[in-house]
């Protein structure tokens, strides 16, 4: 049995269609549904069980669940925006922590989401080599709660045992219950079908152009094939997830309005107060690990990926990845 933590979320849900498409269907799906619309992320895929963060978390801590072949915890608080750092303690560094425990506890090789939100503003760059990692400064409270689980991997020397996967800008399907957390192609599809135009914030750093902040956009396919191929070869460390590539917001832009055969139109507006001093303004993966561990999978262009996100799912009366 697979287990899948955070297995109704975007990246998560994601993982369970790729391993669908490799046959496995004895997946226990661990999440807290509520009252969100996340459910129908699961819909198309094909499962065994599912089952509350909180009543596995009582049960890893007790061993009480058995024949595990491997666990993906993308099981998180994702939002970057959250201010109750007692929760995102408890939720994203304690909880994930509990999983490595019983996963090593078990002989299980674990997969991890980490966040490229760990890097901050991008000063010391965008390296996973370990002397780099212990210094990074996250700018906000969830890239210091992912952050603190990879140093207490390198403090106990764990990294072994689990693939702590930095994830840069995914996009794609699945992702549409996430609010305003959802990816800028996500919400630049709605903006263009509901007004004809785009909004952009402007910058505020003069080193870079209205629009032209740049971001490591990788699309959520790429995101499920990486982590079934650590799952299957059981590589250990900390490891980035993007395309190797920055690429602008106008860029961006452009690719979506190019996906809907639409003109472009793009308007700035000014960076939200909140965001002063937080922003990213370039972020892109260090993937030097693809040719040293001989990955054998391109990654999608980022105007290939949001043609076939836009033209194969947000255009379509099914726009949820599907294993039916």
């Amino acid at each position: 049995m697979y287990i899948v933590t955070g297995g109704a979320g975007m990246i998560g849900s994601a993982a369970v269609w790729a391993l669908n498409r490799k046959g496995v269907e004895d997946i226990l799906i661990v999440d807290n549904l509520a009252s969100s619309e996340k459910w129908k992320n699961l819909v198309c895929l094909r499962y065994a069980d599912y089952m509350h963060r909180d009543e596995f978390l009582q049960k890893i801590k007790a061993d009480a669940i058995k024949d595990v072949q491997g666990i993906v915890h993308m099981g998180a608080c994702s939002s970057t925006t959250e201010k109750d750092a007692d929760f995102l303690m408890r939720n994203n560094f304690h909880y994930t922590r509990e999983v490595f425990l019983f996963a090593r506890r078990n002989g299980v090789h674990m997969v991890n989401a980490s966040s490229a939100a760990t890097y901050g503003g991008g000063e010391l760059g965008f390296s996973t080599g370990l002397e780099t990692v212990k210094k990074l400064r996250p700018l906000n409270m969830y890239g210091y709660s992912k952050h603190l689980f990879d140093l207490w991997c390198i403090k106990n020397n764990c990294l072994d045992n689990v693939a702590n996967l930095k994830f840069f800008n995914v996009y794609g399907p699945n992702e549409y219950h996430k609010d305003n957390m959802r990816s800028v192609a996500c919400k630049a599809f709605e903006a263009i079908n509901e007004k004809g135009y785009l909004q952009l914030f402007s910058s505020d750093n003069p080193q870079y152009p209205h629009g032209g902040q740049q971001r490591d956009f990788v699309y959520i396919k790429d995101c499920a094939n990486v982590i079934l191929w650590f799952l299957e070869n059981r590589h250990g460390g900390i490891f980035n997830v993007g395309t190797g590539q920055a690429r602008t917001w106008n860029s961006l832009a452009n690719a979506v309005f190019a996906a809907m055969e639409k003109p472009l139109r793009v308007k700035y507006v000014p960076m939200p107060e909140q965001l002063r001093g937080k922003y990213q303004y370039f972020t892109q993966a260090d993937m030097g690990w693809l040719s040293a561990y001989r990955y054998p999978y391109a990654f999608t262009s980022l105007e290939e990926g949001v043609k076939d996100y836009v033209q194969q799912y947000l255009l379509t009366d099914n726009p949820y990845l599907s294993a039916l």
